[in-house]
């Protein structure tokens, strides 16, 4: 017989060690050959990111030993951080960034005592040279990228190109040697895709105050040798419709992901319908009601990919739910096989083969092969392996939520759960609220050993896609346009509420959680609402006025605009939403997680809030991280900021547990 416990106090083999070891996931696939290569998160290793490459005999392999560490800077969030081919002689050759001084290196990693050597100088004015989106063209002895180029000390001194970088290493010293393919008119590029016939480019390009999910154009020019591209020209897109994603099919056609109709959705241009003037696309899926591209957060992310036999790979759904073969010219669409409920958004062609990242509710991410010509799928590395009995793994539950006015919320219930553990008939569960970051995102139906954490300790999770999150369309986007502070934090208590008052969580035991724009929905919550008993605010916004100022970096400097709306006309708006000016409303305890090096959210904001909240009496608890940025990458800090966490709800919500250190709360 199963014993029982209270909730919460429930023993688990899910311990933090556990839960920050298995922390990443396979990112940027690219095809070395026919070999498969990827980046890996190594928290154990200081949060680095590795670069594996998965051998003729099956097995794995790493590519580069610390302290090598794949990670792009550019915008902050990065991007695409390498390339790679075979040279002449059938060597791999592979370009990446390395994140300590953000310069490009060049590797041969199957040379005799080969080394990395660079490819780019160093720059010493405002955050230096970076690099992202690399494209080896090996036939021009160049790699084209995006170059973010510091002007001055400030955030927004800073100007991107498209950059051609010799491989010769000549420009390793010499700035002049980097040829600029692409001029500054746009505040951000990404890396251009070279058409079949070697002719032209194109890339997309925004501009502030746009978002990328806001309104983005495809710009493209004409290919010359040795200078910058001419003819430069926008062929699609607007201020008020978002491309995420282009690129070229074999036969010359110019495909792209544009939400004009609402849903992100692949389109066609012919290669006739190219020229000067007004030119036509024909939608190659359309009224499917789903999602086949995504937020451009990072630079070089892939939700399609032409294969050579004019079929795409395309990964789409309510969300990034499946990955399926589309053939443009019936609109015919095959999912591939298999459990996997997410699929990340990076895909890599060899042949009839297509290469994706996926996860489901009982797999954590891993790198999935689909045969085209037999519609097999198969893992083929960072293959999901249980660390722990998977009969500890919470089990999900998609639904659907009223909020105000009757509005959808969609969410993901995780109700707690444990094969040694009953609880009590009279006893009703607490339950944490996780607002996701963004808060152009949302949270995936994925395997996430924190939320096991809780939920196989008698805590359930629930994650809101609240409005304003990606994967249902454009209008579930816009709720969020000036109702950023309003529209997050009544859809995150509407959930909460319900599942309180149809008896599946305890009223008087609710949390909020939520890192970056899910810190700012926790705290903003914590001052407006009196649903939760606690909450725990990670690098989170608390100061809209600062923030909308110079204290964040320049791709977001003016997110707000269309977050909060015009700084210049709603400036007391700024001030009412900003949880830093409505400390006196907390009346509960808060934990608060912070990185020092952050430049994105900084820890400025974190100490002004806290010196607001001194006297106050309210409990409450601050831990700031040396050495971690805008989302913890390192083994140790995820270990002491989970066991924090739970100390905090063990203590609002007495609970007695004595495996995880006794969080000192201050008041």
């Amino acid at each position: 017989m199963v014993p029982t416990g209270a909730y919460g106090t429930w023993p688990s083999p899910i311990d933090a060690v556990l839960a920050a070891s298995h922390d990443g996931r396979a990112e940027y696939l690219g095809m070395v050959g026919d070999e498969v290569w990827w980046t890996a998160a190594r928290p154990t290793e200081g949060g680095r990111r590795a670069l594996m490459r998965r051998r003729a005999d099956g097995g794995e392999a790493s590519v580069l030993a610390a302290p090598w560490n794949l990670r792009s800077r550019v915008i902050e969030y990065g991007g695409r951080p390498w390339a790679g081919a075979r040279r002449a002689d059938g060597g791999p050759l592979v370009v990446f960034v390395h994140f300590n001084d953000q310069r490009l290196y060049a590797y041969e990693p199957d040379a005799p005592e080969a080394e990395p050597r660079p490819l780019t100088p160093v720059s010493a004015l405002g955050g230096g040279l970076r690099w992202a989106d690399p494209q080896l063209h090996l036939d021009r002895g160049e790699v084209w990228c995006v170059l973010e180029e510091f002007t001055g000390e400030a955030p927004a001194d800073v100007r991107r190109v498209i950059a051609a970088v010799p491989l010769d290493g000549s420009a390793a010293e010499d700035r002049s040697a980097v040829r600029e393919l692409s001029d500054d008119r746009h505040r951000f590029v990404t890396g251009p895709r070279l058409s079949p016939d070697g002719r032209h480019a194109a890339w997309i390009a925004w501009d502030h105050p746009q978002m990328p999910w806001d309104g983005t154009v495809v710009m493209l020019g004409e290919v010359t040798e040795g200078g910058p591209f001419s003819g430069v020209r926008p062929v699609v897109g607007d201020t008020d419709e978002s491309v995420a994603q282009v690129d070229w099919a074999p036969d010359g056609s110019l495909l792209f992901v544009s939400d004009v109709g609402n849903w992100w959705e692949l389109q066609r241009i012919r290669p006739e319908a190219l020229g000067p003037g007004v030119v036509p696309s024909t939608g190659l899926c359309p009224g499917r009601g789903e999602e086949f591209g995504g937020p451009l957060w990072k630079l070089g992310l892939t939700w399609f990919h032409p294969l050579e036999n004019g079929l795409v790979a395309v990964i789409h759904g309510r969300g990034a739910t499946a990955l399926g073969i589309l053939d443009p010219e019936t609109g015919e669409l095959v999912d591939a096989s298999g459990p996997w409920t997410e699929w990340a958004p990076t895909l890599a062609v060899h042949g009839d083969r297509v290469i994706g990242v996926a996860a489901s509710p009982r797999s954590a991410y891993e790198v999935v092969e689909l045969d085209t010509r037999t519609g097999r799928t198969r893992v083929i590395g960072s293959a999901h392996d249980d660390p722990v009995d998977p009969a500890y793994y919470p089990e999900p539950q998609i639904r659907t939520f009223a909020g105000p006015d009757n509005r959808e919320i969609h969410a993901h219930i995780y109700p707690p759960h444990s094969p040694d553990r009953i609880a009590p008939d009279d006893e009703l569960p607490p339950f944490v609220v996780w607002a996701h970051g963004g808060p152009t995102g949302h949270a995936p139906l994925v395997l996430d050993l924190e939320i096991a954490y809780f939920t196989s300790r008698g805590i359930g999770v629930a994650e809101v896609n609240y409005g304003g999150s990606t994967g249902y369309g454009r209008e579930y986007r816009n709720r969020l346009r000036e109702q950023w502070g309003v529209v997050d934090v009544e859809d995150c208590a509407a959930v909460a509420e319900t599942l309180a008052a149809e008896g599946t969580a305890d009223p008087a035991r609710l949390a909020i959680r939520g890192g970056s724009a899910g810190g700012w929905t926790t705290a903003a919550s914590l001052t407006t609402t009196d649903v939760y008993a606690c909450g725990t605010i990670i690098y989170p916004i608390l100061d809209l006025l600062g923030w909308a100022t110079d204290e964040t970096h320049d791709f977001e400097s003016q997110y707000l605009e269309s977050l909060i709306g015009p700084l210049a006309d709603v400036p007391g708006r700024y001030r009412e939403r900003s949880p830093l000016q409505n400390v006196d409303r907390i009346t509960t305890p808060f934990l608060l997680l912070q990185g020092l090096d952050d430049v994105i959210c900084p820890p400025v904001q974190c100490e002004r809030f806290l010196a607001q909240m001194a006297g106050r009496g309210i409990p409450h608890a601050y831990i700031a991280f040396e050495g971690e940025g805008h989302g913890f990458r390192r083994a140790e800090t995820m270990i002491r900021a989970l066991e924090s966490e739970l100390s905090l709800y063990a203590q609002t919500f007495r609970i007695p547990r004595h495996d995880v250190p006794l969080l000192e709360l201050r008041t």
